[in-house]
C-alpha cells in the first residue's frame, strides 16, 4: 500500500489542493503502483515517461511477471543517468506492485541520485523522518488490510499535524494479484484539541483580555 496527500506547494504557498501523487500504471493484474515527492513536472515527466513504456510492451506483447520490480531496476538507471548528466530528475519515487513469481508484493524506493533499496516500508520526505518512527513500531507482516491503512492515516495525520506542507486530503493505493487500485481523495479525521495547541500562552485571548 501506498499513501500520500494530495497538497502541491509553491514555496511557501499552498498553490493546488488537488494534486494526485498515487499513479496505476499498466493494465489490470500487470499494474503497478508510483508514487513520489518532490519537484511536480519531473514526476509528470517520469509518468509520462513509464506510461509510454507500458504501452509500447502492450503493442510488442511483452510482459513480465512482476512489473514493479523491473520498473523499479529501470528508474534506478534511469536516475543515475539523469545525476551523471547533472540533470536530475528531482524526486524520490517509490514503486510498489505484486511479484507473482514470489507471491509477495514488492515495494522499492529510487531517489534523484539513482540510490534505490527495496524493504518493508519506505518513506520519502518529511515522512522518512516522521513516520518512520511509527512504521517500525507498528508494521508487523501479517497486517490485514485496514491494519495497514489505519497506519497510513496515523503516519499522515502526525505530517499533516507535524509539517506546513502537508495536508489532511489524501490517497492510499493498494496493489494486490489482481492489480491496483487508488482511491479517490479523502479528508481524514483531525483534532486541534490537545492541551498544548487549545491552552492560553500569554498575550491576548480570544476576548482581548490578558
Amino acid at each position: 500500500m501506498l499513501a500520500a496527500d494530495t497538497l502541491l506547494s509553491y514555496g511557501s504557498m499552498a498553490k493546488f489542493k488537488d494534486m494526485r501523487r498515487l499513479v496505476s500504471i499498466g493494465d489490470d493484474d500487470s499494474s503497478y503502483l508510483v508514487g513520489a515527492g518532490g519537484e511536480m513536472s519531473d514526476f509528470q515527466y517520469i509518468i509520462q515517461m513509464l506510461e509510454q513504456d507500458a504501452l509500447d510492451d502492450k503493442m510488442s506483447g511483452e510482459c513480465t511477471e512482476c512489473p514493479a520490480k523491473a520498473v523499479w531496476s529501470y528508474l534506478r538507471a534511469v536516475m543515475y543517468h539523469r545525476r551523471n548528466k547533472m540533470n536530475p530528475l528531482w524526486n524520490d519515487v517509490l514503486v510498489g506492485g505484486y511479484d507473482k513469481d514470489d507471491c509477495k508484493a514488492f515495494l522499492g524506493v529510487v531517489d534523484k541520485i539513482g540510490t534505490a533499496y527495496e524493504d518493508d516500508f519506505v518513506a520519502t520526505g518529511f515522512g522518512a523522518y516522521l513516520a518512520m518512527p511509527i512504521l517500525r513500531e507498528k508494521w508487523r507482516a501479517d497486517l490485514e488490510e485496514g491494519e495497514a491503512r489505519a497506519i497510513l492515516e496515523d503516519c499522515l495525520r502526525v505530517l499533516f499535524y507535524r509539517d506546513c506542507r502537508a495536508s489532511n486530503r489524501v490517497q492510499i493505493a493498494k496493489a494486490t494479484a489482481d492489480g491496483t487500485l487508488v482511491s479517490e481523495p479523502y479528508e481524514i479525521e483531525t483534532s486541534w484539541d490537545a492541551a498544548s495547541f487549545v491552552s492560553r500562552k500569554g498575550g491576548l485571548d480570544m476576548d482581548g483580555g490578558w
